[in-house]
């Protein structure tokens, strides 16, 4: 049985596969059409990302049984060219929060959870909180748009001088620099209940266009002149604020239980997943690392899996790693057309030893191997690496590669199986999306990627999902003592991860990276 699922198409679109049972591809159409995928008024079908999936699956549009899109506007027009495309399928529509939700309870370890999903808005809700067990979803609680935690987030978004719906991340990383002394203003404007936050309007203004919206009310409890710009000394502490608003009212709307699956755009949210681990109450936390809008298409194939077709085994989440590859021939291809020096590998011990003589001596190094990852974040396949060993190659990373506030670190990669010898840190780690902290005795020597109270990005490594990349920590740990390196995705400013060899060999010349490895190709600058 073959089911494509698309998701995202009012934005962040992304398409996936489930071949016989097992998920065999997903990924962004951004990723491939190198620009945001975003709604212009009627939502754009991911043709690239649907034709990548079809390859990387091996089969044709006539051999797709069924196609699960989550619901775009107008449906119509969606259904007939999907009609069209595949003759033979099933077209089947699901609604944007189930997606969420299937995307995070179906691949979690769990046979009975609570399942609670939150973003800015979809289907005219914001959020949902469902009863699963066995291969049902039971819906439990909606919240509508009117009282969006998403929105609020992104309104402060813009209100500190961001891009809404886009910069959200920053304004996580802001807020841990941040005190508490905003933090009851925006527990009053969300109102929480049992039922969920119910929005005081008041707070707001309808007039206004610019810097979120809001009221002089607001201003006037902020001590501000109304309307004005944020002053830079106060930015962190009103981040703080939304943030610790937000993590209060998600840990009341999970309410108790034993397991907690989390979905949705605020899933992202790295310390909202840290305080549910740490503060709500439940034993475990399992959060869809791909929890946005991308993730609605693999929410799309397991819904309809399981719903559709009845299916009762439950398909894994054995890697992110979901994207397309490329073989040497294609590599060497694009590398002599672009008349670029390279010395060619033949063992993967050799890339190995090569890297971590780049890295020995204080280089910043593009990581490029097997399939790309699906979501945001670098798993060790499309990766900027750097030694934390030296101070300046780590500075330089952030400041001058990246182009990213000091405030936004990156992230410490280490083996699964030592990582508890540096770092407190939860099953989450392994896709990048929680924080853990710094053991007291390793504080000074990761210093460069910490965040206030001793946090830290982590991301463990499992040999079996990624054995050239666990080797290559093992061996930065034979010869330095320290089998951890700072990971950071590899794009340029405002991109995407890179996909293709092209996409790194000009993300490589347009920064100050000093060497990369494309498959067992390598090059310097």
């Amino acid at each position: 049985m073959i089911i494509l699922g698309i998701g995202g198409i009012l934005g962040d679109a992304a398409s996936a596969i489930l071949k016989d049972g097992e998920l065999v591809a997903a990924v962004e159409e951004s990723k491939l059409v190198r620009r945001r995928t975003q709604w212009a008024g009627h939502g754009e079908m991911p043709e690239q990302s649907i034709a990548t999936c079809l390859d990387l699956a091996a089969v044709k549009p006539a051999q797709v049984d069924a196609v699960a899109i989550v619901r775009p506007i107008p449906e119509s027009a969606f259904h007939l060219k999907l009609r069209a495309q595949f003759p033979n399928s099933r077209v089947l529509v699901v609604e944007h929060h189930l997606a969420h939700a299937a995307s995070a309870y179906f691949p979690s370890p769990f046979d009975e959870a609570t399942v609670l999903t939150l973003d800015r808005g979809g289907d005219f809700r914001c959020g949902s909180r469902w009863q699963a067990r066995g291969t049902q979803l039971t819906l439990d609680q909606e919240q509508y748009l009117a009282d969006s935690l998403g929105d609020l987030f992104g309104r402060v978004t813009e209100l500190l001088g961001f891009t809404a719906n886009e910069d959200e991340h920053k304004v996580q990383w802001l807020s841990v620099s941040g005190d508490d002394r905003y933090r009851d203003l925006f527990l009053e404007i969300l109102c929480l209940s049992d039922a969920g936050p119910r929005i005081d309007r008041s707070f707001f203004g309808t007039e206004r266009l610019k810097h979120g919206g809001f009221s002089a009310r607001f201003y006037d409890r902020l001590g501000l002149k109304d309307g004005g710009p944020i002053p830079d000394d106060l930015r962190a502490h009103v981040a703080a604020g939304i943030q610790r608003a937000v993590e209060l009212a998600a840990i009341r709307m999970a309410g108790t239980g034993r397991n907690l699956c989390l979905a949705g755009g605020l899933g992202l949210n790295a310390l909202l997943v840290s305080a549910l681990e740490s503060r709500s109450g439940y034993q475990n936390v399992f959060v869809q690392p791909v929890s946005g809008n991308a993730g609605t298409a693999i929410g799309a194939v397991l819904e309809t899996w399981h719903g559709a077709y009845r299916q009762e085994r439950r398909v894994a989440l054995s890697t992110l790693c979901l994207g397309p590859a490329y073989a040497a021939p294609e590599i060497k291809q694009v590398l002599e057309n672009c008349k670029l020096r390279f010395r060619y590998m033949l063992t993967a011990d050799e890339v190995v030893d090569a890297a971590v003589a780049q890295l020995n001596d204080n280089k910043i190094v593009a990581w490029m191997h097997g399939r790309m990852e699906f979501g945001a974040r670098a798993l060790g396949n499309r990766s900027i690496l750097a030694s934390p060993l030296d101070s300046y190659s780590t500075e330089n990373l952030n400041a001058f590669i990246k182009h990213r506030e000091s405030y936004r670190k990156f992230a410490a990669s280490v083996p699964a199986e030592l990582s508890a010898r540096y770092f407190e840190v939860g099953a989450n780690a392994r896709y990048l999306s929680t924080v853990g902290r710094v053991r007291p005795e390793h504080r000074d020597r990761f210093a460069a990627a910490i965040l206030a109270g001793d946090r830290i990005r982590v991301h463990t490594v499992d040999r079996n999902e990624n054995p050239l990349y666990w080797s290559l920590l093992h061996a930065a740990g034979k010869s330095t003592g320290l089998p951890v390196l700072y990971n950071t995705s590899f794009n340029l400013f405002g991109e995407p991860l890179v996909c293709t060899p092209r996409d790194a060999v000009r993300s490589f010349y347009s920064s100050g990276i000093d060497a990369m490895f494309v498959g067992n190709f390598f090059l310097q600058k």
